[in-house]
């Protein structure tokens, strides 16, 4: 079993795993490619989930999705903020995002 502290030491891991695109978190839909593709809730499943939280810093509280989509062919990470400091989303965002979070 591998040990990872950190966000760049799970990113590192993942990208390894083909996990090379950067999602960025939109209200209903995740974004790549410079905006130019967009994925929606029922296109996208979350592999993975890592959580980091802040030691002294509630502002530290992250969380790393794997997500893939078979429908675009594509695997990719999304670094969220969680807690306090997460987006507001539409429901069947959180869902999408929350379905394979233990």
């Amino acid at each position: 079993m591998i040990q990872m502290t950190t966000l760049t030491e799970v990113l590192d891991h993942l990208q390894r795993e083909g996990y090379t695109t950067d999602f960025n978190l939109k209200e209903n839909c995740l974004e790549c490619h410079g905006n130019l593709l967009q994925i929606f809730p029922n296109e996208f499943s979350v592999d993975k989930t890592y959580r980091f939280e802040g030691m002294t810093d509630p502002g530290d509280e992250a969380i790393i999705y794997a997500v893939s989509s078979s429908k675009h062919n594509i695997k990719g990470t999304l670094v969220n903020g969680y807690g306090t400091s997460s987006s507001a989303l539409t429901h069947e965002m959180v869902e999408a995002l929350n379905k394979k979070t233990l």
